[in-house]
């Protein structure tokens, strides 16, 4: 009495991989990802390299400033005509620093590497050239350094001018691109795969109104799917409409040519028995009638078991045949109460339907005293119970599972083939359901007919 018994659960494989949508999402954020890391990784690189271009460009113009305002005094030492224009020069430890000299002993030097010198490196340096060179400075920090030979035509040898600045301020700067940088790529990539999301509900919309229509047809409220859909989709709405068309037409054929053959045999069979003679003769034919009439109701529900579109309220089948049972056996001695919620639906055809209630609701008027009552309830597993009861003698425990078998009647005082309850339990668990019985509180027999539950309308 599963679902998977009964064909109604619908499952998606892989768990959380087996998501086409998780899939989709997956694709597109991990490629969001990977273009966005590889463009900023570029971004950082190309930003570094601007930054050290400008870093010794501003180098290049100190010592090109600092060569324009050095000159030999009288005595032949280096004199500085003016102060350079940057102010970190003047600070004492500013990241910022020149100095001018022959070799490691400055003969001058700004005020902001206060009593050090730069500890550049033994070097030949040809006139004009530039090297460069990083050396540890004032507080162990790391400068980078342009050094460039200068011979004054007084001079008697050349000069070593040096212009160096803190490394770190070049990483400081990087280092608040990339935060920037990452940040904004971040928020980039957020957006993206929040634009992927909605790409991806909007493309899939489709599918959940397929999956929609689909629970529709199975639950009987629509015949076939419709509306209109991409042309990606139209095709596959197509093929199963015209699978369902097929279905239905089998099911129509086999179920004209099983009425067919039973026809032609009951119409054989009732010939017989008119002109039986003999009593043997007689209950051969009674038992092949029932024989007939047990496997055509067989047929009728395996054919039907399953397929998608049919649903049938029980609230309007049981009325209609608690009505025709009050007029036909009643006799105005039983009074009959339907108590079935309307929103309760059978997963089965009518006359399935109709047949299995039928048969209970004949045996409980055969034996009520004066009470039938029908009822209905939701069980687990998406089943549904419709319950038929007598106030009649009731059935023994010991003696429900033999009133179940094909032909067995447990008193012949009353009309009947002794098939109804096996006809009845046979055709329920073709639908994946039961038939329990039990004892009513009205003191008579308590049959719980088991059906698959269809959603209702």
């Amino acid at each position: 009495m599963s679902g998977a018994v009964r064909g109604r659960t619908i499952r998606g494989g892989g768990g959380l991989t087996g998501s086409l949508r998780f899939r989709l999402l997956a694709g597109a954020a991990v490629w969001i990802a990977l273009a966005l890391a590889l463009a900023g990784l570029v971004l950082s690189g190309l930003f570094r390299d601007h930054v050290a271009r400008r870093f010794e460009a501003e180098l290049t113009n100190h010592l090109d400033q600092l060569a324009a305002l050095t000159e030999l005094g009288a005595d032949g030492a280096p004199v500085l005509r003016q102060p350079l224009g940057d102010p970190r020069f003047r600070r004492p430890l500013s990241g910022l620093y020149w100095q001018v000299g022959p070799g490691d002993a400055p003969l001058l030097r700004s005020r902001s590497l206060w009593d050090e010198a730069l500890a550049l490196p033994p070097d030949e340096v040809a006139d004009g050239d530039i090297h460069r060179h990083s050396v540890v400075g004032p507080a162990g920090r790391h400068l980078s350094v342009l050094e460039r030979a200068v011979t004054f035509p007084n001079g008697t040898a050349p000069l070593r001018m040096a212009v160096a600045q803190d490394e770190a301020e070049l990483r400081a700067v990087v280092a608040d691109f990339n935060r920037v940088l990452w940040l904004s790529l971040g928020a980039l990539a957020l957006a993206l795969i929040g634009a992927a999301v909605v790409q991806v509900s909007v493309g899939l919309r489709p599918l959940v109104r397929l999956r929609a229509e689909l629970a529709a047809v199975r639950a009987g409220r629509r015949k076939r799917f419709g509306g209109d859909s991409p042309r990606e989709v139209q095709p596959l709405l197509d093929d199963l409409n015209a699978l369902l068309d097929h279905s239905e037409e089998v099911v129509v054929r086999a179920r004209l040519q099983a009425g067919n053959l039973a026809h032609a045999l009951k119409t054989n069979l009732a010939v017989l028995a008119n002109e039986a003679e003999g009593e043997a003769i007689a209950r051969r034919v009674a038992e092949m009638r029932r024989h007939i009439d047990h496997h055509m109701a067989r047929a009728r529900a395996a054919a039907a078991r399953g397929l998608p579109g049919v649903a049938t309220p029980v609230a309007a089948s049981a009325a209609a045949l608690a009505r025709v049972m009050e007029k036909l056996q009643g006799g105005g001695r039983v009074a009959v109460t339907v108590r079935v919620p309307r929103e309760h639906v059978f997963a089965g055809e009518r006359e399935d339907l109709d047949e299995m209630l039928g048969n209970l609701l004949d045996n409980a008027f055969k034996w009520a005293g004066s009470r039938v009552e029908v009822a209905s309830r939701l069980e687990a597993g998406g089943m549904l119970a419709v319950v038929v009861e007598d106030d009649g003698p009731g059935l023994p425990a010991d003696r429900r599972d033999a009133v179940l078998a094909p032909g067995v009647r447990l008193d012949e005082s009353t009309p009947g083939s002794g098939l109804g309850l096996a006809v009845v339990r046979d055709v329920a668990r073709l639908y994946g359901g039961d038939l329990r019985l039990g004892n009513s509180p009205l003191g008579g027999l308590r049959v719980e007919l088991v059906l698959p539950a269809a959603p209702p309308p």
